[in-house]
């Protein structure tokens, strides 16, 4: 009997002791490894742009003035309409040019005769001249005479022809077809001397628009070598489209023509350190107006072997910028990086990571430097962001 308990006894220390193991051996079993996404990098020709803000000035922006000085009698268009060049805009009170050029063309007729009357005189000197009946400086005289009221008639004519500009100046004309703004001056003012406006309105030409900006000397330089190294070949090889500037609107919106550089100044402004860069961009439905604010992008630089990674993949610590690289034996390495530009949604990397590595965007909560991990390689979407 005792001999059969302690063999019972036995058989449940034994069954004790294994099932104690096997918990044991469960307990000290790994977890398994961490799914993370990983993107696998791919070496590119990376275009690089940035945006500047400009703005828009009419293709001619034109400022009507008042020549001269007067009561405004009438305007003869409607503010913001457009106008043809030539068309009658304003006119002033003409009643006192009127008077001036009544008094002239009185001073011309009596010019006309005195000089009718030295003629006549000269002509009856000269051939008594000739018989000797009157003397040599008698006749000298009546052609001093002559020639005097000959002076006297061009001066009256020349001043005949100024008051009448002045008249002619009353009325003032639209020297190019565009768009006119809001006048400065109503019917009555008198207008063409401080305090009240020279300057009557502004009219526009939009067939084109220019935008005007500020190009660092840095950023100056870089597209200047962009351009400049590049040989004639290249140049020829080039798609036009590709040095074409584009236009980014108050609404973040891209206006849908592309420009072209059209001016740079000569020099950069020592007191700001940038230069002026002036692009035309063509305005056939007349969306664009002088005075808008837009943002100007252009290529500045082209990465010609660039390695893009999803911003999401980077982190920073302390000041440093860091990925996390998946190794052929699945395993994470930490990776300090050099970050460039940001194009899109992805980082431009300049150094610390190579094509056709494994980086992971997805997950980073979970890993740390040295853990296995189990890699999931996914397509990462890029999306255009057009304001950068």
């Amino acid at each position: 009997m005792k001999s059969k308990i302690k063999t019972i006894l036995f058989l449940l220390c034994a069954v004790c002791l294994i099932s104690a193991c096997q918990k044991e051996e469960v307990a000290t079993q790994a977890p398994p490894p961490t799914k993370v996404n990983v993107y696998m990098t791919k070496s590119e020709e990376v275009p690089i742009y940035q945006t500047y803000v400009g703005q828009v000035y009419g293709a001619k922006d034109i400022a009507i003035r008042a020549r001269v000085e007067g009561f405004l009698k009438g305007l003869h268009f409607q503010e913001g309409s457009v106008v043809t060049v030539g068309s009658l805009l304003y006119s002033i009170d003409p009643q006192p040019f009127e008077a001036q050029v009544a008094a002239q063309k009185g001073l011309v007729a009596e010019a006309n005769t005195h000089l009718t009357k030295a003629r006549n005189d000269l002509n009856r000197y000269r051939p008594l001249a000739a018989k000797n009946a009157v003397s040599k400086s008698d006749l000298d005289a009546a052609e001093a005479q002559f020639e005097a009221a000959q002076g006297a008639l061009d001066a009256a004519n020349a001043n005949l022809r100024a008051v009448e500009i002045q008249k002619g100046y009353t009325k003032i004309y639209s020297p190019i077809s565009g768009i006119i703004g809001k006048t400065k001056a109503k019917a009555g003012d008198f207008v063409g001397k401080d305090p009240n406006p020279i300057i009557l309105n502004t009219v526009s030409n939009t067939d084109h628009i220019l935008v005007e900006f500020f190009l660092s000397e840095t950023q100056y330089l870089m597209v200047a070598r962009e351009f400049l190294s590049e040989t004639g070949a290249e140049k020829q090889k080039t798609d036009k489209t590709a040095r074409k500037f584009e236009l980014i609107l108050a609404d973040d919106s891209i206006y849908k023509h592309k420009g072209e550089p059209t001016f740079i100044d000569r020099m950069v402004d020592p007191m700001t350190g940038a230069i002026l860069v002036q692009a035309s961009f063509p305005n056939p439905e007349g969306l664009l107006r002088p005075g808008q604010f837009a943002k100007v992008k252009i290529q500045i630089d082209t990465a010609k072997e660039g390695i893009l990674v999803p911003q999401r993949a980077v982190t920073e610590l302390q000041g440093m910028n860091r990925v996390f690289v998946v190794d052929e034996k699945d395993t994470v390495q930490e990776r300090k990086v050099t970050l460039g530009p940001k194009v899109d949604n992805l980082w431009l990397i300049r150094k610390g990571v190579n094509q056709g590595e494994r980086i992971i965007f997805e997950g980073l909560q979970k890993i740390a430097d040295g853990v296995v991990v189990k890699p999931v390689e996914k397509e990462f979407k890029r999306i255009k962001q057009d304001g950068q």
